[in-house]
């Protein structure tokens, strides 16, 4: 007349057993054992429990193997949020979150071409354009004494000027000799080309190859690691430069003076 079995089928209510972060100095019971302690740590994927006497005991992480307050608790091991990384620029220095590209100051940095001018640009953009900094390239810096008279620094409008193969008694440092106006910084580094401030093993060479003086430099390097175009070798050197640690020291040192010389504007 019932037409149904009563008893058939899970009709008992299944107890569900929470689960409880393991945090330190939580106190629980092991169900088993019946020892007492506080949460000290975890070793090999079990829990540390010290009891009110100092003595430690290690247990496994099974359901229901703790008692919390009398009630039995399945422990587990708390996810710690991983602290957040700082990402850092191509220079080496920390990225600032959120902080859009000013507009472009009076004060500029004058590099001798567009090589010079992508690989300060692959390393220092970032820095650059928090700061409102403009690099230019020149074609040479044979009038660079023209140039400097021509652009007109003041104290808040300073030049920075980097020089390739400036050395002692070359043709540059005559050149640069020249330039005794305050608000303007020339620095310099010793490679015969930017190219060569790239560290030679990033581009898959043990060292930059020696060219005999009198005969173009890159088409000299070219020739001398089997590549035709100087374009095609100058493609390849780029993609190599991710950041500070692909170039030379010198090249480091002289442009970061730079751009400390032409962000501090005196008054």
């Amino acid at each position: 007349m019932y037409g149904e079995d009563v008893m058939a089928g899970d009709w008992r209510r299944r107890k569900v057993v929470p689960e409880v972060d393991a945090e330190p100095d939580l106190v629980v019971e092991d169900a088993d054992s019946g020892f007492c302690g506080a949460v000290v740590g975890f070793e090999l994927g079990a829990v540390v429990l010290e009891d009110r006497f100092g003595k430690r005991r290690n247990f496994p992480l099974e359901p229901a193997a703790f008692l919390l307050d009398g009630r039995p608790v399945t422990l587990r091991r708390p996810v710690r949020a991983q602290p957040a990384q700082r990402r850092m620029t191509a220079s080496g220095s920390i990225a600032v979150a959120g902080v859009k590209a000013q507009v472009a100051k009076a004060s500029r940095i004058w590099v001798e071409g567009i090589h010079d001018a992508a690989l300060v640009e692959r390393i220092w953009g970032d820095d650059l354009r928090i700061e409102g900094i403009v690099v230019e390239p020149l074609s040479g810096i044979d009038d660079l004494a023209g140039d400097v008279r021509e652009f007109g620094p003041s104290k808040t409008r300073r030049l920075g000027v980097l020089v390739d193969h400036l050395v002692p008694g070359s043709k540059e440092s005559r050149i640069v000799a020249a330039v005794k106006d305050p608000n303007v910084l020339v620095t310099g580094h010793p490679y015969v080309d930017v190219w060569q401030a790239v560290k030679p093993e990033r581009v898959g060479l043990r060292a930059w190859p020696v060219i005999p003086p009198g005969r173009p430099w890159k088409e000299g390097v070219c020739e001398a690691v089997g590549v035709r175009e100087p374009a095609d070798m100058w493609r390849r050197i780029l993609a190599s430069v991710s950041s500070y640690k692909d170039v030379e020291t010198p090249l480091i040192n002289s442009v970061e003076r730079l751009i400390d010389f032409v962000t501090v504007l005196e008054d």
